[in-house]
């Protein structure tokens, strides 16, 4: 008999970094649900207090950190205490055709989508936040490791790379029993799709492209992430989690 309480994140510590929109407001918030304490990070204070303000459960937390700021985010970690998890949902988008590309455009990029959060986590485990049987969730994009768009060459090197390095962090901290893994989303319908220079003539074209039929939601990767911060995961590391509605078997 399968026992449901694997799949539970009660009295675990988790960080969410990017929780204060879309899909790291609704992985927060649905952690919650599953008995999880949040530590939120995020810029804008005023939309992590909205989170926080939706959160179930006691003892949830939320700071505002810039995490290019690297003199705050070592503070950060030193300040911490142990947890048992992180989610780093924290990112940016933009479209830039190849032959256009600005190299202030594609640092801004990568340090925000790749060098932030592998130093964060760097730091968490050099200064051994991390509790035994931890989990670490990278959120990276099918956009680099199986498909591309038009004009995404520098989002999508940034989540190719994101891939590599984890599972490079996967071999390395197995023997501290941290598991890492990434889920690799297709479109998810949050604001940030407003951001892309698209027509909703285009977006609606492009749904058809979905086995499924249509763009996912905040909420498919949110129970991606709580099941490999779970029990449930305890023997994934190293893996790519696809949540695509099926695009990537065109």
């Amino acid at each position: 008999m399968m026992n449901k309480e694997i799949f539970l994140l009660r009295n675990k510590i988790i960080i969410v970094t990017g929780a204060s929109s879309g899909i790291g407001k609704s992985i927060a918030v649905n952690c919650s649900l599953f008995g999880a304490q949040l530590i939120l990070l995020g810029r804008n204070i005023d939309r992590l207090k909205e989170t926080y303000n939706l959160l179930k459960g006691n003892n949830h937390a939320y700071f505002s950190l810039d995490l290019n700021d690297s003199e705050e985010v070592v503070k950060f970690c030193s300040q911490l205490n142990k947890i048992d998890g992180i989610v780093h949902s924290a990112g940016i988008v933009e479209s830039q055709l190849f032959n256009f590309l600005k190299e202030d455009s594609l640092r801004k990029i990568l340090d925000t989508n790749l060098i932030s959060p592998i130093m964060l986590t760097k730091h968490l485990v050099k200064k051994k936040k991390f509790n035994k049987d931890s989990s670490i969730v990278f959120i990276s994009s099918v956009s680099g490791p199986s498909i591309t768009y038009l004009g995404n060459s520098s989002y999508s090197a940034s989540k190719s790379a994101i891939c590599g390095i984890a599972k490079t962090m996967a071999l390395e901290l197995a023997s501290k029993k941290i598991r890492v893994n990434t889920i690799l989303p297709a479109m998810i319908n949050t604001d940030l799709i407003n951001s892309i220079d698209s027509s909703s003539e285009d977006i609606e074209l492009d749904k058809k492209n979905y086995p499924l039929g249509d763009y996912g939601k905040p909420e498919d990767v949110a129970y991606a992430a709580i099941y490999l911060l779970s029990q449930a995961s305890k023997w994934m590391t190293g893996t790519d989690l696809k949540i695509d509605g099926g695009l990537t078997l065109r």
